[in-house]
């Protein structure tokens, strides 16, 4: 037995599992879809790991034992602080959830044997094959996340599975329970909190917290949060791909439905806005099934031009809608507008900003009034709402500057409503930070360059993150002619906050537009 060999393999092992965080950090990022890790995978393609590999095999080739040894203990310490280091700097971090130990697990027990059977026949054939394989796992680490995905696979199918038809068997046992879905490209978040604060003036209602809106975060909020007293769910329905809403639906048989918008979003899985709609309106199919409502934004021109007035309600600021908001108007303590319900108009006052707030705001109140709720009680629950955490949520920032935090999940409509209502503070000085925008597949470029033109026109200071990715935007604020001195692209977001700091003061105000996680900064 060659006891220096062994002593390399294992500390090999241990170290390829803290390398192996930030591989299933992405992995987990992107859904634990191997098709999306794998275009993270394809720019950042693990070169230190490759030239670790190729020392180490050096070294057991030249049966230089010791220089091993000695090589596997400078990996591990190299390693630790490398894997610490990312989690500790990470916009969003792994989340040890039961699917991410199943996976360490996995890794774990995979090494256990490989180097058991190397330690029992270490002359043979398969002794060798195993040792060969340890190693290889050890330090071409995106090889062992995609193994350890491939072998839990089945058992994750089958442990989503009892979740699911659990479940189902609970919606099944209350009898009168509204379910509401809610889904659009964007504006559903924040969509179903307003909706779930007006219901709750008279409703014991549960809805799904953050962004809960996969099938699996579904069944959680099902088996987690809803009680014997819920009256009504609220159900945030997400999608990346055709067919997405309607495994939710399938799962939860929504009785209304509320969709907030069509748009270029996640067209790279998508492909098509056409693709867009119809996942979108499989909210719409599942809730004619069972003879209820849909209320749809009119002001979306996606949906406007495909619907018939067959089980939808519209609502939206353009003339004969179902319901109307009108006189809209906005400054830094928030939003008031008018909105038509039948023959009674409310005047409503808000602390969210923005023309798109108003809408949000329209379609849940909409919902709110088919149900039951009292106009009196409708405009008490809108005058106490509270901006989304990360919807444009304002706060006090560095030097005493107002801070507009609008970093969750821009989208090209969304992002230019931030802008317009980052214009509305006349006589303050303004600023964005932002990445730009994601997911929009060949419509990319023209969309972050839009931006970048609308952001020219609106701020006195532009500081864009990304040195790489910043392009299309720098393209689009250079062709509006925007002072270049004012211009700041740095690589990431402390170094930003770390610009920002020497510009503010009291006077200005900040808009902080989409916070890309880890895996889209370069």
């Amino acid at each position: 037995m060659d006891y220096y060999l062994l002593v390399s393999l294992c500390l090999a092992a241990v170290s390829s599992l803290f390398s192996l965080t930030r591989q299933l950090q992405m992995l987990q990022q992107n859904s634990y879809y191997p098709t999306r890790y794998f275009v993270w995978l394809k720019d950042n393609l693990p070169f230190l790991h490759a030239v670790l590999f190729l020392i180490s095999s050096v070294l057991f080739i030249l049966h230089l034992r010791v220089a091993q040894v000695i090589f596997s203990l400078v990996v591990l310490g190299i390693r630790i602080p490398r894997a610490l280091n990312h989690q500790k700097e990470s916009i969003k971090k792994l989340v040890f959830t039961a699917r991410v130990k199943r996976l360490f697990g996995s890794a774990i027990v995979i090494q256990l044997i490989l180097i058991t059977t190397y330690t029992i026949t270490p002359l043979t054939l398969a002794g060798t094959l195993c040792l060969d394989i340890s190693f290889m796992l050890s330090f071409l680490t995106p090889l062992m996340t995609l193994l350890i995905w491939a072998i839990t696979l089945p058992i994750e199918k089958a442990v989503n599975l009892w979740f699911i038809n659990d479940a189902k068997k609970i919606l099944r046992s209350y009898k009168d329970l509204k379910v509401i879905g809610i889904t659009g490209s964007y504006g559903k978040t924040t969509t179903k909190f307003i909706l779930t604060r007006i219901l709750s003036e008279k409703f014991n209602v549960a809805c799904t917290p953050q962004s809960f809106n996969t099938p699996m975060g579904v069944v959680r909020t099902v088996r987690q949060h809803l009680k014997p007293q819920t009256q009504v769910f609220v159900c945030e329905m997400g999608a990346k791909n055709v067919g997405d809403i309607k495994e939710i639906c399938n799962i939860v048989h929504p009785d209304l439905g509320l969709i907030t918008s069509v748009g270029e979003q996640h067209l790279e899985t998508f492909k098509s806005v056409d693709n867009v709609f119809k996942t979108k309106f499989e909210l719409a199919e599942a809730v004619g099934k069972k003879n209820g409502i849909t209320f749809v934004n009119g002001d979306s021109k996606e949906i406007k031009s495909r619907i018939d007035s067959k089980n939808y309600k519209i609502y939206g600021s353009l003339k004969n809608h179902d319901y109307t908001v009108s006189n809209i108007t906005c400054d830094r303590n928030g939003s008031k507008f008018d909105i038509s319900l039948g023959k009674t108009v409310l005047s409503l006052t808000t602390k969210l900003l923005g023309k798109h707030s108003a809408l949000n705001i329209a379609g849940a109140v909409a919902v709110a009034y088919h149900l039951g709720v009292s106009p009196e009680d409708i405009k008490f629950a809108v005058a106490s709402l509270k901006p989304t955490e990360h919807r444009l949520e304002m706060k006090t920032s560095i030097n005493r500057s107002l801070l507009i935090d609008d970093a969750y999940n821009a989208n090209p409509e969304g992002s230019l409503e931030a802008i317009n209502v980052l214009g509305t503070f006349q006589g303050m000085k303004k600023v964005i930070i932002t990445p730009g925008l994601i997911e929009l597949g060949a419509r990319e470029y023209q969309c972050n360059f839009d931006l970048g033109v609308a952001c020219a026109n609106t701020c006195d200071e532009i500081i864009l993150v990304g040195l790489t990715r910043s392009k299309p935007l720098s393209d689009g604020i250079k062709s509006a002619k925007f002072n270049e001195d004012n211009l700041h692209i740095v690589s990431n977001f402390k170094e930003a906050m770390s610009v920002y700091s020497k510009i503010a003061d009291s006077n200005t105000v900040v808009l902080l537009e989409n916070d890309l996680p880890d895996n889209y900064l370069k």
